[in-house]
């Protein structure tokens, strides 16, 4: 009996509903392996940025990668089992480059960066339990989420072309400043690879990008560009676990920073969270006609307390990521998906330099496609329509341009509240969506408010 059959009856089936979505065991398992590859980067990036941040030696790092892949897997898996989503969590790019040198130039301790990713995981968790955050996730426009999904795109379009070689950022990272041309080699691995996932993609073969990523890791292999390492460490050190201090930021920056400050991170986690799981269950074909996503309490639930997690184990706020979107595209709509992942995530804890082979070139391309295919959503967006057009496009387009999901949905927010307000059309703004708005606009002028606080006497 094949294992595929043997999913079909009982267990694994049932549970994760295979045939209500219309997939199979087999199916699950390669997108999972899919989401994988294409986030295995993290495992890595998140021990560059916060050792450059921290002043981490070697062993500081290695300890932080350990401990990454560890709470992305037990968070990934989480995320299937509960929710029974294809998503995938890990530590969450840009809120990473926060902590390691935003708020450690304001003075904090490593130890009480992390401090202020509890304290809002904390906070973002308890409105999840109130019913708060899905209740503003179902008070957001039709147009505004589809134009979400279109913003993440293109903003995963744009990561693939920056980690293909092809968009250069300047010193410090993002955002990127302008396209450069093919001259070395890994670019050209690149275009190998873009040309070869989309052949794949256009063929209809089902394992398209993990079999781009495989295939272009090899060719990166032969030719020099990925490396395998001489080198395996099979005993992981996780010394930064519990490595947090809640009380560091209230004694340096005072409580009326510190709380604009902790205010500003939960906005980015409230939101990206928002726009990622409303664009990848839209992608998979598993949100209402409405664009609200079924279940998705247990979601934001997972992904809040994954956010206190990060912190607590001293490796950033643990979000969802955007590409989770890769294993939908090759066929994930279960929570059986993550839990591949999330298993392979712990696997790497003690194979981590086996990950590290798969190099940029191999993902990127993997990328790029997912942006297309989110990108499609536009055609449901009455752009033509000044109320839905003009949020629309802000959301869109400000997201690859800024590098900032949040940046992208606030400006989508407030334009679309205030041209509501100029057309007299008070009635369709959901109470929600005021309190939203005002909240970006505070998220906006967060480094203006404390000078005037100040000059007010109010510290």
């Amino acid at each position: 009996m094949s294992a595929t059959s043997m999913a079909g009856r009982g267990g694994l089936s049932d549970y994760f509903r295979f045939a209500e979505r219309g997939t199979d065991l087999v199916t699950e398992a390669r997108a999972g392996v899919t989401t994988f590859f294409v986030m295995a980067y993290i495992i890595f990036v998140n021990a560059s940025i916060l050792g450059a941040g921290f002043g981490l030696d070697d062993s500081g790092k290695i300890a932080v990668s350990a401990a990454t892949a560890l709470v992305a897997g037990i968070m990934t898996i989480a995320m299937g089992v509960v929710a029974n989503y294809p998503l995938a969590l890990a530590a969450g790019l840009g809120i990473n480059g926060v902590v390691a040198f935003s708020l450690t130039a304001k003075g904090l301790s490593p130890a009480g960066a992390m401090g202020v990713i509890v304290t809002e995981g904390i906070l973002v968790t308890l409105l999840v339990l109130v019913g708060f955050r899905e209740a503003v996730m179902d008070a957001v426009p039709l147009a505004l989420k589809r134009a979400i999904g279109v913003g993440i795109g293109l903003f995963i379009l744009f990561i693939g072309f920056v980690n293909g070689g092809f968009i250069a950022s300047p010193e410090g990272g993002v955002p990127p400043v302008g396209p450069i041309f093919p001259v070395e080699l890994g670019q050209f691995v690149f275009l190998l690879g873009l040309i070869l996932t989309m052949i794949l993609w256009v063929l209809r073969i089902r394992a398209a990008l993990i079999i781009s990523i495989l295939v272009i890791t090899v060719v990166a292999l032969i030719v020099g560009v990925a490396q395998v390492p001489s080198d395996l460490t099979l005993t992981p050190s996780f010394s930064t676990l519990g490595q947090f201090d809640l009380g560091n930021v209230w004694s340096v920056l005072g409580p009326v920073t510190a709380g604009l400050t902790i205010f500003a991170i939960m906005l980015t986690d409230f939101f990206d969270t928002m726009g990622t799981v409303t664009g990848v269950a839209s992608e998979a074909g598993l949100a209402r006609e409405d664009g609200s996503v079924p279940g998705v309490g247990r979601v934001l639930l997972v992904d809040s307390v994954a956010a206190i997690a990060g912190g607590a184990a001293g490796i950033s706020s643990n979000t969802t990521y955007i590409e989770s979107a890769a294993g939908v595209a090759d066929g994930a709509r279960t929570g059986f998906a993550s839990v591949v992942t999330g298993v392979l995530f712990l696997f790497a804890i003690f194979l981590a330099p086996l990950a590290g082979i798969i190099p940029n070139a191999a993902t990127a391309p993997a990328l790029v496609l997912v942006g297309y295919l989110m990108f499609t959503q536009v055609k449901d967006i009455a752009v033509a329509d000044v109320e839905d057009g003009i949020p629309a496009l802000l959301t869109m387009i400000l997201m690859p341009l800024t590098y900032d999901i949040t940046v992208g949905i606030g400006a989508g927010f407030i334009s679309w509240t205030v041209i509501k307000v100029v057309r007299g059309k008070l009635g369709e703004i959901h109470p929600l969506m005021w309190v939203v708005s005002i909240a970006f606009v505070v998220f906006y002028l967060q480094a203006w408010l404390p000078s005037v606080l100040d000059a007010l006497g109010i510290s």
